[in-house]
Formats: C-alpha cells, structure tokens, sequence
C-alpha cells in the first residue's frame, strides 16, 4: 500500500506505524499540521477490515483536527491515531501501556485523548506510561465535578452552534417551538436534546440503539421515529449527531428542514454535498467549526482549567459560525469551503 500516493494523503508531516508483538498492538498516529502548536486528537480503537481503511482513516481525521482546532482558535495543531482491534474484546492493559510508550516516544508532536472505542479511564491508565495524553482531568461544574469527559463541552458547542444556524437562516434568536430532529442521542446527542427541550425546541428522535433510545425518549418526552424516517421529517433543523457520512446522494433530496446542524463528524458524504445543500437553499454548518467544544474543553485543560474560560471560549463558537454565514452568503460559496478557507487562513500563515 503506497501512503503517499492515497487520496486521503493531505501534506501531512508524520505519520507513524507503531506495533507490539507482546499485546498485540497495531496502530497508526499521524500528524496533519503543527504551526499553530503541538498535534492534538482521539485515540480511536475499531476493528478495521483492513490496514488501508486504518490508514485512511487516521489521515482524513487527522487532517480534520488541524481544521477543527484552529477554527475553534486553538494553539494547537492535528492528529489522530487509530488502533486496530475490537474494543470489547481486544482491549488489555498491555496493549494500551504498549501505545501509551509509542506516544511518548514522540515527544510530545502529538497529544491523544479519548474517541470512539476509547475511555477516559483509558487515558488516565496511559498517562502512567506517558504524558502525552489529555482529557483525563474532573473539571468543576456549577453543582460540583465532572470527568475528564469533554463530550459535555460538545454538545454545549452544539446548542450555540444551532442558535448561530437559527439566527442566520430564521432570524430568530429564541428556540421555543423550534422543530429539530435529532439523529442519534448517545452521550453528546442525549445531552444536546436536553438543553434544546429546555429552550422550548419540540423533538423528534431516531437511534439505531433501541434501548437507549427508549430511554432518551421517556426523559425528553420526544416523539421517536424509525432510523430511515429521520431525514424527511417537516422540521426546522436536522441535527446529526450519530453517523458520518450521512448528507449523500440518497439522503439530501428527502430533507425538508432548511438547516443541518449536529454533533457528529465528517457529515458530507464528499465535498460535492456541500454545494448540493446550498442549491436547495439548506443552511450547514460545517461539522468542525459546530462540534469544536470537546477539542476546547481538552485545551483548556492543557493550559490551566478555569471554567468561565472554558464557558466563554465554547460560545466563541456562535461567532465563528457567524463569520462563515455570512461569508459564504456574500461569496456564493457552501460554508463548507469558506471555513476550510478560514482555517487555511489561521494555520498557514
């Protein structure tokens, strides 16, 4: 497999197989862009169908942070690193010390903290060996602690996000009556839905986890609709907040809402899906720059946590949004492409 030569392959600086025959460990950090600081992104563990759709993977998402972080204003540059192996039966404590001793081999380039597969309590186990991981710290809240977990900040930066998209397409400021349906209500999904009931929002929810969207639908009161049915709802808002992906060929002609704003990564299919929305009048907001929250909550924890700080740099995330609106409405342009534009702006200068 030529690394260079693969689409996914963006001028990244580094990019470093690691592999312990002892646990098991096969795994891959790659780091994007470090002008703006030292490379910071998830651990993710999955079971790969093969090394090329690992190392396409950690390529694209690492790339992906370089663009998050310095949207979201960050010191901070892209990585990511990917483990390959089934999480609930492959994960042992010699295979995370294992890759824990590749980070620190690295001196610091690149910072990991929990993903998909991966724990907090997986990052405080790896920072014995290292200290080039992050996320692992109970940060005060208003009614006490909570974990080193930032997929709070997230959803938060999720919610100002959304208001951002309301303001500029509706012209309201206030949620009350606004309709949203919310695709996928995990950690970060469950959390956003809560703060959109409170603001007055009607929901309708899908997951493909029955159980936990049981669940979600008892606390939230929200009407649960079938996975395939989410996207065609006569709603204000979609809000993906599970898969990647999911704006493609086959989904954007049912939508009916006139804004996709949501938590979960890498949402247009390609590129091209971005203009596709734009032609039906649909208003994005480009998934980096919305779910940026997790990525400023690990930073401030980097720099000394303070959490009016936290607070405040996460609803930065409203402007942010605002900027690439009204950017892209004065261009022509998908906001897709203004905030890539943006971030090339911050990062390569």
């Amino acid at each position: 497999m030529a690394v260079f030569s693969l689409s996914d392959f963006a001028d990244h600086e580094q990019v470093v197989f690691c592999s312990d025959d002892k646990s098991g460990l096969k795994a891959i950090i790659a780091v994007h862009n470090s002008n703006l600081g030292p490379a910071l992104g998830g651990c993710r563990m999955w079971p790969y169908a093969s090394e090329e759709e690992a190392v396409r993977d950690v390529l694209r998402l690492s790339r992906g942070m370089t663009y998050k972080s310095a949207m979201a204003n960050l010191k901070l540059g892209g990585g990511k690193s990917v483990i390959i192996g089934n999480p609930r039966t492959e994960k042992t404590p010699a295979l995370l010390a294992a890759f824990a001793r590749a980070l620190e081999n690295l001196n610091g380039r690149y910072i990991a903290a929990e993903d998909s597969g991966t724990s907090v309590e997986d990052m405080k186990y790896m920072a014995q060996f290292t200290s080039h991981v992050s996320g692992i710290v109970d940060k005060p809240t208003d009614g006490g602690t909570r974990s080193g977990d930032p997929s709070p900040a997230t959803a938060y930066g999720t919610f100002v996000g959304i208001k951002a998209a309301v303001k500029a397409k509706l012209g309201r400021d206030s949620l009350d009556g606004l309709r949203v349906a919310v695709q996928g209500v995990g950690h970060v999904g469950l959390d956003l839905a809560q703060q959109l009931k409170a603001a007055g929002a009607k929901l309708w929810i899908t997951d493909i986890h029955r159980e936990s969207l049981a669940e979600a639908a008892k606390v939230l009161g929200a009407t649960v609709v079938a996975p395939d049915e989410i996207f065609g709802l006569d709603v204000d808002v979609f809000a993906p907040c599970a898969l990647g992906a999911i704006l493609n060929d086959q989904t954007i002609p049912q939508l009916k809402a006139s804004i996709v704003a949501g938590a979960s990564n890498n949402q247009l299919g390609e590129s091209r899906h971005g203009l596709e929305l734009m032609k039906r009048g649909i208003l994005y907001a480009p998934d980096y720059v919305i779910n940026a929250g997790g990525i400023i909550d690990v930073y401030h924890e980097r720099i000394g946590f303070d959490r009016s700080a936290l607070v405040g740099h996460v609803e930065g995330i409203y402007d942010n949004l605002m900027e690439v609106f009204e950017r892209a409405l004065k261009e022509a342009r998908p906001t897709g492409e203004v905030a890539d534009a943006i971030a090339e702006e911050r990062f390569m200068r």
